[in-house]
């Protein structure tokens, strides 16, 4: 167990890096704890999956996407209680860290905004060519959904080789998340922290986001469109 402010952004890297990553108990919990899973979720970046209603959902551009618009809030609104999370892992020290992990350049979000309203998104770390995720929201239906899709579209534009999801849920399996290993993963991460990826801002249009959220669907073509 770790206690508060125990932990630097740099300890935090290096973590990461050795395949772990810390939680807290609940968001009241002053203190964090290392996790380090016996089986990973991942989503393979070639093998992702886009739901035929989600693809509709996508070619409708419901929500302007934008990367790294306002990080806090969305880790804020990922740490909030809501009907069907009443309690989140996220407390006050993972809120430091990650927004201090954001001001170095390692930690992203992914945005979906409504008439300038933030209604979803998502959250992770950067490192070589991995990308960590950590948690999502969603205020309008499908908002988080939509930034995942952006994400991967982000990360095949930028060659990334892992996209880490920590576990696997059913909601992530519709996606095309498996689990692997902690050997394997191992493997996965070591091969990813050999090559360099920068973020993107955007996928190509130069204004540092991403842009309506159609956009994303087409730049993941040929992904496979499930039912």
């Amino acid at each position: 167990m770790l206690s508060l402010f125990s932990l630097t952004p740099e300890i935090l890297l290096k973590a990461y890096m050795a395949g772990i990553f810390p939680m807290a108990e609940s968001a009241d919990d002053r203190k964090l704890f290392w996790v380090d899973p016996e089986r990973r979720g991942i989503l393979p970046l070639d093998g992702f999956h886009i739901p035929r209603r989600l693809a509709r959902v996508m070619r409708q551009g419901r929500f302007e996407v934008r990367v790294d618009h306002d990080f806090a809030d969305t880790l804020s609104a990922c740490a909030e209680a809501t009907e069907k999370r009443p309690n989140t892992w996220i407390n006050g020290e993972i809120v430091r860290l990650y927004n201090a992990l954001h001001k170095q350049g390692f930690a992203h979000s992914v945005e979906c905004w409504s008439e300038d309203s933030l209604v979803g998104g998502l959250y992770g770390v950067s490192i070589g060519s991995a990308f960590f995720g950590e948690s999502m929201f969603s205020r309008a239906t499908d908002a988080s959904k939509v930034a995942l899709v952006h994400l991967v579209a982000l990360m095949r534009l930028a060659g990334y080789r892992l996209l880490d999801m920590q576990f696997l849920t059913p909601h992530l399996s519709q996606f095309g998340a498996v689990e692997v290993s902690r050997a394997q993963y191992r493997r996965l991460l070591a091969e990813a922290l050999r090559y360099r990826c920068v973020f993107p801002r955007g996928l190509g249009d130069g204004s540092g986001g991403v842009g309506a959220a159609g956009g994303g669907f087409g730049a993941l073509q040929p992904s496979k469109v499930t039912s």
